[in-house]
Order: structure tokens, then sequence, then C-alpha cells
């Protein structure tokens, strides 16, 4: 049913924005999806959920937007249960998932006032609420163009403004800037950043990009094989690796006295590349190339958030999206 009501007229019961608990969700055959995945996400944070593919983000996601009825645990969203209470739940959300699903057939303006219809904006204020979104996402000289027209950014800031269309207190972003050029990247993180600063949105976002993650992400969550394996912010999962990494090419590596240097914190070695996290790298770096041998390249830099990826997962972390859960 319909109702008058829009998000921001609800009145969370919970100073989390989202509270999830033990979530589960099996497949036939007994194959977990997700397996127990709690976090918490409060008001005004954007909080990352990266995996590989398969790993059940996409999954947890459906299950938060009503989607999918878990199998297990709790969920909360804007304070109302997913399970017990899914309207209301769609009235506290924006979704902006990873396939496009607005009209090319229709105008910009005309696909946002088909989802205003959809979720009951009024009709006293519906023209208002379209031209400010339209006006956030800098559309408004072209919303009465064909969305056939619209170039691959401005239909992603069509989506998000359809998101934002009847004033969420959660949004859904997954992958949000997927096949984008970097300029237009860039400027997709301006528009969720200023989102955050003036509506208070709390943002739950997947993306392969792990600079995008970096940046946008005040927390970050990495799942495998269901599991929440590390949640933290970006700088604590860094330093976390304890020290910089150094990566190493060269045809045989001295690695018994790597090893037993104190500041040398992992060493993992892969054909003839060698990755090394140490402590205070530039001034170990002379010592460690003294005792290696003879070395074909160097590179020395801080940890990366690829670098996090690698140490939880076990796997290089790919920049594609589509095909998981």
């Amino acid at each position: 049913m319909v109702t008058e009501l829009v998000a921001s007229q609800l009145s969370p019961p919970s100073a989390d924005m989202v509270k999830v608990s033990n979530l589960t969700k099996i497949y036939k055959g007994n194959i977990k999806a997700v397996d127990g995945v709690s976090f918490s996400i409060s008001e005004g944070e954007v909080f990352g959920l990266l995996g590989p593919n398969g790993a059940g983000k996409t999954t947890t996601l459906h299950m938060l937007a009503t989607i999918l009825k878990p199998t297990g645990g709790e969920a909360k969203v804007n304070g109302f249960d997913v399970v017990k209470q899914p309207g209301k739940v769609r009235e506290s959300i924006g979704i902006v998932f990873q396939d496009p699903s607005s009209d090319e057939l229709l105008t910009g303006y005309e696909n946002l006032k088909m989802h205003a219809l959809m979720y009951g904006v009024p009709s006293s204020i519906r023209r208002q609420r379209i031209d400010e979104v339209l006006q956030l996402v800098d559309l408004t000289d072209r919303r009465n163009d064909l969305l056939k027209h619209y170039s691959g950014g401005m239909r992603r800031r069509l989506e998000i403004a359809r998101g934002l269309l009847h004033r969420p207190k959660v949004l859904f972003l997954d992958e949000p800037t997927l096949g984008l050029d970097p300029q237009t990247r860039e400027h997709i993180w301006e528009y969720i950043e200023r989102l955050v600063k003036e509506e208070r949105l709390s943002i739950i976002i997947t993306t392969h990009y792990m600079d995008e993650a970096d940046k946008l992400c005040d927390r970050i969550a990495i799942i495998d094989h269901g599991v929440v394996v590390v949640n933290d912010t970006p700088g604590e999962l860094k330093r976390r690796l304890g020290g910089d990494i150094i990566k190493i090419r060269m045809k045989t590596p001295n690695l018994p006295m790597l090893e037993s240097f104190p500041y040398v914190k992992e060493i993992e070695a892969r054909g003839e590349e060698i990755t090394l996290t140490v402590e205070e790298a530039g001034s170990h770096i002379q010592e460690i190339l003294g005792v290696i041998g003879k070395v074909d390249s160097v590179d020395l830099r801080p940890p990366t958030l690829s670098d996090v990826f690698l140490k939880y997962t076990g796997r290089q972390y790919q920049e594609q999206g589509g095909g998981g859960n």
C-alpha cells in the first residue's frame, strides 16, 4: 500500500541507523552466502562493504533492502526490523544498484516523477523535491532530455537523485562509479561527500575501487566467504599491517637473512617478486638491499587498502564489478 509519509518524517527509535546482528542467509544445499555478519552504522557515516565476488556483499545489501529474507539473525534499518517491518524499512532507504533501472525512453524529470509516485511523495511537495535533487546532482539543465541522450556519468547521477527523492535516512550505493572515467568518478565522489554533509545521510557502499573506498568510507568491513573478517577505519586497517611495503624483483633472494631482521614483519614470495612489510622502511632499505643479493627492481611505498585486502583474504582485489554476491 502506498503511504503518504516520506522517510524524513520517520523517527528512528535507535541511535544506530543500521544495526546488523548475526545476519545469515543459507540457500538450498546448505550453502551459506552470509554467515553471522554483524556491524552497525551511525547517522552521517559512510560504511564500505568490500570483498571478492561471491563473498556475500550483495546478498547482505539485499537483505537490508528487504529484497531477500534472512535465514537467521536480525537487522534493523532506521530502527525498523527488515523482516517484521519491511514497509517502514523501504520508506527509510534509497537504493542505487550497479545495474541501471531508469527508463531511457523517458526524460530525466519523468523518471523522477514516476519514482515519486511509486513512493507516495505527496503531490504538494513532489515538484519541489524533484527540483531539489536535480539541482543537487547538477542535472537541472538536462531535466527534459531523454535519458538515452545522457552520458554514463549523467545516468549514475540521475540514479542517485532518484534514490534521494523520498528523503531516505540510509542510501545503498552498489558499485556507484563502475565503468566511469576517472574524472566522472571524482565528480560522483564529490556528490556523495556533499550528501553526507548536507543531508546527514548514512551510506552503505560497495566498490571494487580501493581509492574510492579509501576516500569515501569512514569505516570498512571486509567480507570473505560470508564472514566479516575485519572492520575498522581505512587508516587503522593500513596501520595494522605494521609498516611500509617494499616490493623487490630478483632471481635468488636471501630469504633466511631477511627473516632475521626484527623490523621485517612479513615476507611474501611469489615467483621472482618478494613483498616485505617493514617498520620504518626508509631507514632500513639500504641494509635489506645489502644482504638480499642482486635485484632487478625495488619499489617502496606506504600500505594501501589493496594490501589490507590481500592480507585478510589472500587474494588481490580486482577492479571489476558484477557477477557475484
